[in-house]
């Protein structure tokens, strides 16, 4: 462990941070809307902070070692929710409590999009922008940004990149680099990012309005600068874009690295993860159209616009609303919420436990009940056409037992702080898979459940967005053993 070194880069990091603030401020000067000094006051403390951490080691140069990566990575994300969470309280409007605003501000980094404002639509303009931007900071993540310049500053990445890089196959580089890896992830979802904006405006959305929520679909976020979210412009065309960006971004970008270098989309249709996924939305989606329509909730037409909306929007954890899904008849809200479990795939800015790991737990349990019929056999699980080593299944499986472990922990702990079994289950489930909206007192914001559920729902974000074991090793003895 050097904690020399570890100083040093988050002092850097904080400092590269601190300068993401002048953006919201510009909106602030243009719109006039009162929370300059806020943005100021944030930006001076914040940049200040990081002086003090870099400046006393700032000679000091040594490569990070895997343990080093692991510290850096869970503590940078702390130090980001609590940076981002200053121009929330300082600001007049929101004026966010210490735990609201970190509340928020981690539910931003960690794209789950929870929120506990109400009134929106009533916020100053670079509160929205700002709040977008956090989102779209952590979509692919603040430290693969931060190694693509770390080299710069002889500080080795790979490390760190191991530690931040969704889904269980985290060796894997479209690069021989990483410096080369992060700009090249960064150049993709920038891409994304554009294209988007560009057709949200095109679609009929203000300039504003169009980046703001391009922000948000590509980081698969879900917050808005509306109360009512997608739902606020009313439009079956923003619906569409919205929907084929949200199946876009939860997609593994290697896959989208791979159509730009081969110019070529043939590939995303033999993989077996994008498979996999866009058969069960088209299961799903036949599904919620059905019973709406049996239900009579809605017309087909109407049925067919707002139930792929919404099961998209909450399969691909983005949490965006066009409709309230938790009330819809039957059994329809729990089978959108539990799409969410599965989530993107791996690779992606979406959560749940990713699509390669429901497909690996199917092809175990599947193996296991021919190894009933027949004991002698060997039978290897295969995922598209290659063999799995059976090394990879076992982890697997035991990020899927802590996993279920976790969840059980919080929710009783939820309960015990006065919620309802359907708004303590689903709340676990929103912030740990970062989807953002739940069910039951958290279908649509967070504001009234207790200073000590949202904690434990913090803590059940940072588990999602850091996979559980890149938090819970810090954890165990052995991590700190010399």
């Amino acid at each position: 462990m050097h904690p020399a070194i570890i100083f040093r880069i988050l002092g850097i990091l904080l400092m590269v941070f601190s300068l993401a603030l002048l953006p919201p401020m510009i909106i602030s000067v243009i719109y006039q809307d009162g929370a300059l000094g806020a943005f100021a006051g944030a930006l001076g403390i914040n940049f200040a902070a990081g002086a003090l951490c870099w400046y006393p080691v700032r000679k000091r140069h040594q490569d990070l070692k895997t343990r080093d990566g692991f510290v850096v990575t869970v503590l940078f994300w702390l130090v980001l929710a609590l940076s981002g969470a200053l121009p929330l309280m300082l600001a007049e409007s929101p004026g966010l409590s210490f735990t609201d605003a970190f509340f928020e501000s981690l539910s931003g980094w960690t794209t789950t999009g929870a929120t506990v404002i109400t009134g929106i639509d009533d916020l100053p303009q670079s509160i929205l922008f700002y709040r977008q931007l956090l989102q779209w900071l952590g979509g692919m993540g603040i430290i693969v940004l931060a190694v693509a310049i770390l080299p710069m500053l002889g500080i080795g990445g790979m490390q760190l990149y191991r530690a931040e890089t969704p889904g269980p196959m985290k060796d894997s580089k479209l690069t021989p680099r990483i410096t080369e890896t992060a700009k090249t992830l960064w150049y993709i979802y920038l891409a994304l990012t554009v294209a988007c904006a560009i057709g949200f405006y095109l679609a009929g959305m203000s300039l504003f309005d169009a980046i703001c929520h391009a922000f948000s679909t590509v980081a698969i976020g879900g917050f808005s600068t509306h109360d009512a979210s997608i739902g606020f412009f009313d439009s079956p065309l923003i619906e569409t874009v919205a929907i084929f960006f949200m199946i876009i971004s939860a997609f593994n970008f290697a896959l989208h690295f791979y159509a730009w270098r081969f110019k070529s989309i043939r590939h995303y249709f033999a993989d077996p993860e994008v498979k996999t996924l866009l058969i069960v939305l088209l299961i799903a989606a036949v599904i919620t159209f059905t019973t709406l329509v049996i239900s009579k909730s809605y017309d087909p037409n109407e049925a067919l616009r707002f139930g792929l909306f919404e099961l998209v929007s909450i399969a691909t954890t983005t949490g965006f609303a066009t409709a309230d899904f938790s009330l819809w008849p039957a059994f329809l809200p729990f089978l959108l919420f539990f799409l969410a479990f599965m989530g993107g795939c791996a690779g992606s800015t979406g959560g749940g436990l990713k699509v390669i790991r429901v497909l690996l737990v199917y092809k175990q349990g599947n193996r296991e009940m021919k190894r009933l019929i027949h004991p002698n056999a060997i039978i290897p699980i295969r995922i598209g056409g290659r063999p799995i080593d059976d090394r990879v299944v076992e982890a697997v499986w035991g990020f899927f037992s802590v996993y279920l472990m976790l969840y059980m922990i919080m929710t009783i702990l939820l309960l015990a702080s006065g919620m309802d079994f359907v708004s303590a289950f689903s709340a676990v489930g929103a912030c740990i898979n970062n989807l953002g909206p739940g069910l039951g007192e958290v279908a649509a914001n967070y504001a009234k459940i207790s200073d000590f559920a949202k904690w434990v729902l913090s803590f059940a974000m940072l588990l999602g967005r850091l996979e559980i074991f890149t938090l819970l090793v810090l954890f165990t003895p052995a991590f700190w053993r010399q």
